[in-house]
Parts: C-alpha cells; structure tokens; sequence
C-alpha cells in the first residue's frame, strides 16, 4: 500500500539557527526519502519546504526536536501542492 505524499510549508522559531538545523535537516530528508527545502530567514527563524508520507515528515520534526543543539520553541504549518518535479532535499542559502 503506497502511502499518500503531501507538502508542508513549516517555520521553524526558537533556537534554530547558528546551532546545525540546516544540515540536521538535510540529513533527516535524505534518510527518510523527502524533498524539499530549508533556509535561514532573516528574522531569526528557518522556513522549509517538505515533501512527502506524512508519516516521514511527522518523524524529521522528531528527530530536529531531538537534537541536543535546536531548540524548537513553536512551529507554524500549512499545507501546499505536492511537485512533481522535485527529487532531491537541498539546503538554500
């Protein structure tokens, strides 16, 4: 059974830049199978683009909750379209 892909559009705010989260979310992408996007705002937060199972997604927010750097203070979520033509996860700067 092939499980539903969605997109989500999530900003990450607390202590989420300068402390790895960029390149702990690239890592987590890539084990679970996402694409998508992370980058740094200027207002202190970090936007994403993720993109797949809904479950995978639930557990890349898991793991960057669990990294002992971040400190994930709130998240704001909106669904959007899925691509289909996005293969990759990669950090935008």
């Amino acid at each position: 059974m092939e499980r539903e892909v969605i997109r989500k559009s999530i900003i990450f705010y607390g202590r989420v830049q300068g402390v790895g989260f960029r390149y702990r979310a690239k890592y987590a992408a890539e084990s679970l199978r996402l694409t998508g996007w992370v980058r740094n705002e200027e207002d202190g937060t970090v936007a994403m683009e993720v993109q797949g199972d809904e479950a995978s997604i639930d557990r890349m927010v898991q793991m960057l909750q669990q990294d002992l750097y971040i400190d994930i203070a709130d998240m704001d979520e909106k669904n959007l379209i899925p691509r289909d033509d996005e293969y990759s996860f990669h950090i935008n700067e």
